[in-house]
């Protein structure tokens, strides 16, 4: 669960970071930013900032803000109705992070699986992707992500975004947030 004094918290901090690499927002986009809390009462660890664009029947455009080691957690876009699922091509604009597919594990992962969730984690090809890299993750594909130290900005090009058809590993997530006063 979110409060509204932590998603505030949150909003500002990502407007802040946004501000210092150079990305402008609006004052409404500020407004909107989402804090996918995800409902672990973990965002600072398990969570993300969302920015959208535009999401229409076509396509969409975000920018994902992830502060010092924050986890987007395993999850897939599965098919909706007639459609394959959601495509989406990362593009690294600032930091750096770590993306695991499906594929041959890697070795040695630069992450760190959120303690006391490694049973959710269960893909492990890793991708480390600077600022300029891309990559695209095909429909239905599991997929999890990591920011460095520092943090990572991806911006995210995507089809059509329907988070609320998100398949997560961890049945204890909550994609739509729940917030509360307080």
């Amino acid at each position: 669960m979110l409060t509204r004094t932590l998603q505030r918290h949150m909003q500002q901090r990502t407007a802040e970071m946004l501000d210092r690499i150079g990305i402008a927002l609006t004052s409404e986009e500020k407004e909107n930013i989402e804090v996918v809390e995800l409902g672990l009462g973990e965002v600072e660890r398990t969570g993300l900032q969302i920015i959208t664009y535009i999401n229409n029947d076509s396509y969409c455009a975000k920018e994902l803000v992830m502060f010092g080691r924050q986890t987007c957690p395993e999850h897939k876009h599965p098919p909706v109705g007639n459609e394959p699922g959601k495509m989406e091509t990362f593009r690294c604009r600032w930091g750096k992070v770590w993306l695991y597919v499906e594929g041959e594990p890697t070795q040695a992962i630069q992450s760190r699986v959120p303690e006391g969730s490694e049973a959710y984690y269960t893909v492990f090809h890793e991708i480390e992707l600077h600022p300029g890299d891309q990559y695209t993750i095909p429909p239905n594909t599991f997929h999890w992500f990591q920011a460095s130290d520092e943090g990572a900005v991806v911006s995210e090009f995507s089809t059509t975004s329907r988070d609320e058809f998100d398949v997560f590993s961890d049945p204890r997530i909550k994609r739509i947030p729940e917030v509360v006063e307080g």
